[in-house]
This record gives C-alpha cells, sequence and structure tokens, in this order.
C-alpha cells in the first residue's frame, strides 16, 4: 500500500444495501492513523439522507418562541414517549438553499412565514452513522399568527404548534422536556444572544 497522507481514507467498495425513502450505503474501507499508516479494513453502514435546515421562530415583541409537537417513529421506545418537542425543520429538496427551506417549512408547519433567518451554524446529527448536517437559524415570526394543527397531509404530517415564553422555553430544557437537538442548540444560541437578536430586530 501507498505511503499514507494525514486524514486520508480509501474506499475499497461500496454497495448500496438498500434504496428507498432513505439510502443505506455498506463502505469496506482503510483510513489513515494518528499515530501514522493505516487502520485495519473497516466495514461500516452509513445512512445516506441528505441535509435538513432547522430554523426556531422567535418572536422578539412577545419574547415568545413557536415550538412543535410531533410523532417521531426514532422515539418508539423511549420512556418519555414518542411525542417530540421540536422547532421547525425540513429536508432540502434539490436545488434549495437552507434558507429557502425554512422558509418553506415554516409555512407548512405554524402556518406563518419567519423573516429574517439569522444563521446559527451547520452540525452533523449523528456522523458515526449518517451522513445528514443540519443548518441552524433563527427567525423572527409574529407568534399571534403561530396557531393549530399543521403539516403536508400527502406526507401524513399531524403537526401541533405551540406558542411559549421564552423562559418557560428555557425551563422546559432545562428540565429535558425538550429532546431534539436543533431545538437544544437553537434555544442555547438564543440565550447567549438574546439582547443581540433583539436589538437587530429593534425591539
Amino acid at each position: 500500500m501507498s505511503s499514507s497522507t494525514k486524514n486520508s481514507v480509501n474506499i475499497l467498495e461500496k454497495k448500496i444495501c438498500y434504496d428507498g425513502f432513505f439510502k443505506l450505503a455498506r463502505y469496506r474501507l482503510q483510513h489513515t492513523l494518528f499515530a501514522g499508516g493505516w487502520s485495519g479494513e473497516l466495514i461500516r453502514e452509513v445512512l445516506e439522507r441528505g441535509h435538513a435546515a432547522a430554523v426556531l421562530p422567535y418572536d422578539p415583541i412577545r419574547d415568545e418562541v413557536v415550538l412543535i409537537e410531533q410523532f417521531r417513529p426514532g422515539a418508539l421506545n423511549d420512556a418519555n414517549g414518542a411525542w417530540l418537542w421540536e422547532i421547525v425543520a425540513g429536508i432540502l429538496e434539490p436545488g434549495e438553499s437552507p434558507g429557502e427551506v425554512v422558509e418553506r417549512e415554516a409555512v407548512e408547519e405554524i402556518g406563518c412565514p419567519v423573516m429574517d433567518p439569522i444563521y446559527i451554524c451547520t452540525f452533523f446529527v449523528s456522523p458515526g452513522s449518517t451522513t445528514e448536517t443540519t443548518a441552524l437559524f433563527c427567525g423572527r415570526v409574529d407568534a399571534e399568527k403561530a396557531r393549530g394543527i399543521h403539516g403536508v397531509a400527502t406526507e401524513h404530517e399531524d403537526i401541533q404548534v405551540h406558542v411559549v415564553s421564552f423562559t418557560a422555553a428555557l425551563d422546559m430544557l432545562q428540565s429535558g422536556k425538550i429532546r431534539f437537538a436543533p431545538a437544544i442548540i437553537a434555544l442555547q444560541w438564543l440565550a447567549l444572544h438574546r439582547e443581540e437578536v433583539r436589538q437587530r430586530w429593534k425591539v
């Protein structure tokens, strides 16, 4: 084998094991080691499901955030139940930017638009098993217009909208009621930057 270069990967084989709503790929590979040389041959399955964008809708005048609640099959066996408190999120369609996704998803999931989205960060969701990343934003919203049950019928979405005070949202975060990673990250970010955000939005 040729001499290694730092942080290099040698893909020996890639096989698509499943190609449906998600795509599951099996890799046979080696990677370079911190101490030098190459690892042994590894076999890893990776879920390839595209990339996502999410937004925390925040009303700076009322000092409220808009959260949603919906069923998640990945939480079926969780002791706290399969309905999670989340923020607006969706998968990027071909040709869409993350900003376009959060604007589209806000109308679909909470029934009103978000404005002036502020970019927070992009993070890997679970890089040990999936290629998915999430681009995270905080967007201005008129919380009075965010009410009801929403979702795309053809996707069998059943989404309950909740408007809660920023303080109440932090209490939910502290108590562990919010278990959706983008919501946790976005609320912690807003806790650090809330005055800056309110100043930007002239409150």
